[in-house]
């Protein structure tokens, strides 16, 4: 169902009641599997080939990756198949089209830039890179340490849109050269042609030469998924977003929808005398789509996608009449201290959000929960360390003007939880600080590795915690990053690329490479088959059923659209005695 005027009222009060619930004292279910505590940790800006492009699974395992389908070999240069993963060209004018005009392929990829790279120029081409790279897909750890800072590749909704061009993959570079963040970035030097991106989004690491060496003994030691992705095309407050409702946050004045500030709106069709140059998308540009108007700029050229499907997408595309739903990044309306922000059209914020999150069901149920974010308690003015946007519930009203909002906590406040067993939440999602988030750029990714294994030990070295407990470790979304495996287009909003997943666990398969399909919307699903929950809304997308997948073809769901619940990863019937607990 889309989330027409009645729906609306109908989560409006399901908020407003919600949001005296936690002054009642609720008796939590009890789990309908071994595990008692749930943690993911999330990072920034990685798409599965990016970081287990050569990864080798352990015996009478198969993995989906670069070096499976032979486009790389073991040492990173191309393999027979390299042809597979080659960029094309396309033209674009006119009305915005997320499958453009082929136009021939790249002879060499374009010299990758390092935009937003600590300590590089970001106008100028990477000298650290060849000018001359092979196109296709290329070893970052060949030019460059494997904890050095290189450039962020364009990760924007109707941006990602081209880059997957319908499944094919193939455009992830011309889409960067061509329109890159958009004209409304407020870089003066930005314009058609010079969009400081190059090929930076081939670039992989080489797991089996030794890149993301713990990210491979997780792998080795625990199960992953190579079949999980990012559920909204483009960046991180989206994904987050969906991290926590399952679902896309939308403009809202006193809870209902509304119509945004007229610059705040997307329009992706194309400025005239331009290949692909968008009329307005930026950071401090266009950010909300009615996708329900047909004549709204970008709606159509998705939609043509959509209809081409060989299956219906869910609630035909979720897109309610006279709402503008967020697609690219925004802050949230509240302070971290809760303090309601002002709005108008200079203020890039995403007004206070009222349809269900996964705080407001774990409440109701009295599953205690919490949210740590790394700097929280120094604020965004003070401390850069803090991603707001990460901080998903402080978007919601039901959380930030509750007592919920004492659930919101410092990443610090983790590390003296994590020492208790007792009282430790049911559910817990970690925000990194942002040097250590992983995200290309401004961090690097031996930071969030280093992240990781701290908490993967804290937690082991707590045993009664441990044994009880399953660490999910994923992704916001792919960055930008190019990326071979199969897309499942649900509705207006993605799914997106692959991004990587690990489920650390005594209970998880040992060693095991799962190839169900999986979203963020699959951790709410475990949340919710573990503690017996409901889905969180009509349309928030945790109603797909799970995957029924074909012999031949484990990748596609043959019921599409379909995400999996996660636990094909795990093995409850093997008692958690028989494992190690580290």
């Amino acid at each position: 169902m889309n989330h027409d005027t009645s729906t609306h009222a109908a989560i409006l009060g399901a908020a407003a009641i919600v949001s005296f619930l936690p002054a009642i004292a609720l008796a939590a279910p009890a789990p309908t599997t071994p595990i008692e505590h749930v943690i993911v940790v999330v990072g920034e800006n990685r798409t599965f080939d990016n970081l287990f492009a050569t990864y080798q699974p352990q015996k009478g395992e198969t993995v989906w990756n670069l070096l499976s389908k032979k486009i790389v070999r073991k040492d990173g240069s191309p393999g027979p198949n390299f042809h597979l993963a080659a960029q094309n060209k396309a033209v674009n004018t006119g009305a915005f089209s997320a499958m453009p005009q082929p136009a021939g392929s790249y002879e060499t990829l374009p010299q990758p830039y390092a935009a937003g790279a600590i300590g590089q120029r970001r106008d100028v081409p990477d000298a650290r890179f060849p000018s001359d790279l092979p196109n296709g897909p290329f070893q970052i750890t060949r030019h460059v340490s494997y904890g050095a800072h290189t450039g962020d590749p364009v990760h924007r909704f109707f941006q990602m849109w081209q880059q997957v061009n319908g499944g094919k993959n193939d455009l992830f570079v011309w889409t960067a050269e061509t329109v890159g963040v958009g004209p409304s970035n407020g870089h003066p030097a930005l314009g058609p042609g010079r969009t400081f991106q190059g090929g930076v989004a081939m670039g992989f690491y080489n797991m089996a030469a030794g890149d993301a060496a713990y990210f491979k003994q997780l792998a080795d030691r625990y199960a992953i998924s190579d079949n999980y992705h990012q559920p909204v095309m483009g960046g991180t407050t989206a994904n987050y977003f969906a991290l926590a409702t399952a679902d896309v946050g939308f403009y809202t004045q006193d809870g209902k929808p509304a119509i945004p500030p007229a610059n705040q709106i997307e329009n992706p069709d194309i400025l005239p005398g331009t290949n692909n140059w968008y009329t307005d998308d930026g950071y401090k540009g266009g950010t909300y789509v009615n996708c329900a108007d047909l004549s709204a700029p970008g709606v159509a050229g998705i939609r043509e996608v959509l209809a081409k499907q060989p299956y219906r997408p869910f609630n035909d595309g979720n897109c309610a009449p006279g709402t503008y739903y967020m697609v690219n990044n925004l802050d949230p309306a509240f302070t971290a201290q809760g303090k309601e922000l002002p709005l108008g059209k200079d203020k890039f914020l995403l007004p206070p959000q009222t349809i269900p999150n996964i705080g407001d069901s774990l409440t109701a149920a009295g599953i205690p929960w919490k949210w740590y974010s790394g700097g929280r308690n120094d604020g965004i003015t003070v401390d850069k360390e803090y991603c707001a946007m990460c901080d998903t519930l402080s978007f919601f009203s039901s959380t930030m003007k509750g007592p919920d909002r004492e659930k919101l906590q410092d990443l610090q406040q983790f590390y003296v939880d994590v020492k208790g067993a007792r009282h430790f939440p049911a559910v817990s999602v970690i925000a990194p600080y942002d040097s250590i988030s992983g995200h290309p750029g401004y961090a690097m990714q031996t930071g969030f590795d280093e992240l990781v294994r701290d908490i993967v030990e804290r937690v082991q070295a707590n045993p009664a915690l441990w044994k009880k407990t399953a660490i999910l470790v994923t992704f916001d979304e792919g960055g930008g990053y190019y990326d071979s495996g199969y897309v499942q287009l649900i509705d207006f909003f993605g799914d997106g690329t692959r991004i990587p997943m690990i489920a650390i666990s005594p209970f998880a398969k040992r060693g095991h490479v799962d190839h169900t399909y999986y979203n963020h919307a699959s951790i709410l699903k475990f949340i919710q088959r573990n503690w017996g929950l409901s889905p969180l809304s009509d349309r928030s997308r945790d109603n797909l059923p799970n995957p029924v997948h074909e012999a031949g073809n484990p990748y596609i769901p043959s019921n599409r659209p379909a995400v999996g619940d996660l636990m094909n990863m795990f093995d409850f019937a093997r008692a958690s005695s028989k494992q190690s607990n580290k």
